[in-house]
């Protein structure tokens, strides 16, 4: 089985099997344990911020923010393909209260400034006021689209002047920091705080990073441990998470890859293929989506539909060069 539905189902390999065996451990609700502290050290370092928090998942860590930053009833704006509105259960409504208001940020989901200039809301008697702008790089919804680091500065110079922080929702940044070779840390150098996953291309089995300020940090625990994520000897899953760090300039490799399957995947005549910008592909298909994924699980290739005609793709640290050939044949046998 080629399993191309997401780069979450990476499986660890030995050596991050015998980091979480090995792993020096404590409670880390008092701060305790040596391979968390470890991780959200060299965590924080990775994106340039004073501190970070290990956090189960990344909603969690999306969510956290969300709530250290806003009042509840204050608006949220948030581009309206994003991760943070679509797939996180209306966690801005159940579990901080604030209201969403979106924005269309086009084909690749950038934000500009001139929306965020019409999106934002002054408080008064009548309105609650913006509290919050959310970005999301790469954007999942678009393709898996690098969105540079002029396009963040410009959008968090803007919300800045306005009076109210920025949160990148970075679950794949360091995908967007390999795709545009620059540092994760200056992809997000302008925002108040950041979101990574260890979990996805990275390829630890669990958890992610939430990063920014001391201050922010410090009360964004808090919020942790009201959402249920105060973890006990979490070292034995943060271990993995550091050799996951590890991983990033490896991520080069997804994007080789996907740009193979797309290639290969665009010269069969049913499919139009959009240019992967990482390790993301959307394939058009001329029959429903689910059909087509049913035909390409039966010469076991596996995706996910990301719209009625359209079927997403995703490489990763478990799919060779030749997973991908395989996957093109197959695919191409099964729809001639």
């Amino acid at each position: 089985m080629i399993d191309l539905r997401s780069d979450t189902v990476t499986r660890p390999g030995t050596e991050m099997r015998n980091d979480a065996r090995d792993a020096a451990v404590g409670d880390d609700v008092y701060g305790e344990d040596p391979t968390v502290n470890e991780l959200e050290k060299r965590a924080a370092e990775v994106v340039g911020k004073e501190a970070a928090m290990f956090v189960p998942t990344g909603t969690m860590g999306n969510q956290a923010a969300v709530r250290t930053h806003t009042d509840r009833g204050e608006e949220v704006l948030i581009e309206r393909e994003s991760h943070v509105y679509k797939w996180e259960v209306a966690g801005l409504a159940q579990l901080s209260g604030v209201q969403p208001r979106t924005i269309d940020g086009g084909d690749r989901g950038v934000i500009t400034p001139e929306a965020i200039e019409d999106g934002y809301v002054a408080e008064d008697l009548h309105r609650p006021g913006t509290g919050l702008l959310c970005v999301e790089n790469t954007h999942n919804s678009k393709g898996g689209t690098a969105i540079s680091p002029e396009r963040i500065d410009a959008a968090a110079e803007t919300a800045h002047d306005l009076g109210f922080p920025v949160h990148v929702d970075g679950a794949r940044v360091m995908n967007a920091a390999i795709a545009l070779d620059v540092s994760p840390a200056r992809l997000v150098s302008a925002a108040d705080s950041v979101m990574f996953c260890l979990s996805k291309g990275l390829g630890a089995p669990v958890g992610s990073v939430l990063a920014g300020s001391e201050e922010f940090i410090e009360r964004a625990r808090r919020h942790r441990k009201l959402f249920g994520g105060g973890m006990r000897q979490a070292g034995i899953v943060a271990a993995p998470g550091l050799r996951a760090l590890d991983n990033r300039n490896r991520l080069a490799e997804d994007h080789e890859h996907a740009r193979e399957l797309a290639a290969g995947l665009d010269s069969i005549p049913s499919l139009s293929v959009h240019e992967p910008e990482t390790n993301i592909v959307l394939v058009e298909t001329e029959v429903p989506a689910a059909d087509f994924l049913s035909r390409a699980a039966e010469v076991d290739v596996l995706g996910v539909p990301f719209g009625e005609h359209v079927v997403r793709f995703c490489t990763h640290l478990d799919v060779s060069r030749a997973d991908v050939d395989t996957a093109v044949d197959r695919l191409a046998t099964e729809l001639e």
